[in-house]
């Protein structure tokens, strides 16, 4: 942890030292940023530094993070997932330049990896290895994951409408599972206490400020994947908004460093039920809790934990706020899969559904570069497509069953709707 320089208030601007053992702010318990020696960090590290670099993986940009070159992390490959030109997608919204950046190729299957393998590599440098989060799904089964690559304990606790697929990986993995008669920000609340406790390590969204340092690797490779070009758009999901928090930071800090000239604009895009940020982006400013209404569970937060970092991207990039609705969530996630070979849950989906209601509007150009941020494997919450497509009757072996189905329900291109 020797780069780390301290942490900064994102509301208030206190500076807390590298030691402090705050992790949000105590004058008025907003979220903390990492601050690094930015300039020290621009003389002695080269992108040509990184086209050497064998390592791939998010631990190549050992630079701009919090633990010391070298230090024990989970061994698991994670980041350096795939940046795919989306051609056949692009065509279908009239863009060129259409990317998808696919975090659900991360070990566990989603972007969540990131922030727990930087967990697990923190605790183990503090000497903890009991690590606990509350979560819809995806960090559970993140922290889960790393814990057991890396032999110690996770504490999980899950709100009790967490899908299947998303349970199943927790128990797999032998995390100690408390599914909670509750919503998320109930289980936060109580993971969060348990904590402070039994003395556990806070793997918690909102409250753990070495998280997004994970996360923001993910801006570290779509800026490297494009040859430094920045896009000019990246659409990311939001729920407890430390995502998008963490995507702006990893721009902003290449900003810093020089590797990059600009800024993308960074499009948070939520699910109407579920839409505090978006609704202060567009309002007063002002994140308030909601009720929350959603199918897509990988976003579905009521009272977001990381709401002062994620306004502060958004504005930062000159970017801006969409809601979807379910229905174009799940439109999304079936255009994408078909268009692209491409299956995400329908929160990951979310970046898609927002991209389709900001081109409808001509907002974005047809040679704009796009970047969609796909945040979660389909297989965690398979139940989504399946609940609303009908199986298909099973035939007889033979093949004049097959010639009449064909006769039924001809063949269609590949991959069409």
């Amino acid at each position: 942890m020797v780069r780390e320089l301290g942490r900064r208030c994102a509301r208030c601007a206190r500076e807390f030292p590298a030691d402090s053992p705050e992790w949000t702010c105590s004058t008025c318990q907003a979220n903390l940023d990492v601050l690094y020696d930015y300039r020290a960090v621009r003389k002695t590290w080269r992108r040509e530094a990184l086209v050497a670099n064998p390592d791939r993986s998010m631990w190549r940009y050992w630079a701009l993070l919090p633990l010391t070159e070298g230090a024990a992390v989970p061994s698991l490959q994670t980041g350096w997932t795939p940046l795919y030109l989306a051609s056949r997608l692009g065509s279908e919204l009239g863009l060129r330049w259409l990317y998808l950046k696919d975090d659900s190729r991360n070990p566990t299957g989603s972007l969540k990896d990131r922030a727990s393998a930087m967990a697990v590599g923190h605790a183990l440098a503090i000497g903890q290895r009991v690590l606990a989060c509350a979560s819809t799904g995806n960090a559970a089964s993140a922290l889960a994951g790393m814990c057991a690559n890396a032999g110690m304990t996770s504490v999980i606790f899950v709100p009790e409408t967490t899908p299947s697929g998303k349970l199943a990986q927790i128990i797999a993995f032998g995390a100690y599972l408390l599914r909670v008669q509750g919503s998320y920000d109930q289980a936060f609340d109580l993971a969060g206490s348990a904590c402070f406790r039994f003395g556990w390590y806070n793997r918690n969204t909102g409250v753990n400020p070495y998280l997004g340092e994970g996360k923001k690797t993910v801006s570290f490779e779509i800026a490297e994947q494009l040859g430094w070009e920045v896009p000019d758009w990246v659409f990311v999901p939001v729920g407890d908004g430390n995502i998008i928090a963490s995507v702006g930071k990893g721009f902003e800090e290449l900003l810093q460093v020089g590797f990059i000239e600009k800024l993308p604009r960074l499009v948070a895009v939520q699910a109407e039920g579920s839409s505090a940020i978006v609704d202060a982006l567009l309002g007063d400013g002002v994140v308030r809790p909601v009720e929350v209404r959603t199918i897509a569970d990988g976003i579905a937060v009521g009272r977001p934990r990381d709401p002062d970092r994620a306004l502060r991207a958004v504005r930062q990039s000159n970017g801006l706020g969409l809601k979807v609705r379910d229905s174009e969530l799940l439109e999304a996630q079936l255009l994408l899969a078909r268009k692209s070979g491409v299956f995400v849950e329908p929160a990951a989906a979310a970046s898609l559904a927002g991209l389709i209601r900001l081109s409808a509007g001509g907002e974005v150009a047809g040679d704009d570069r796009v970047v969609l941020l796909l945040t979660g494997s389909g297989l965690k919450d398979t139940a989504a497509v399946l609940d609303r497509a009908r199986l298909p009757d099973p035939i007889p072996p033979t093949l004049d069953s097959v010639e009449r189905r064909l006769s039924e329900e001809p063949l269609s291109d590949g991959g069409s709707d």
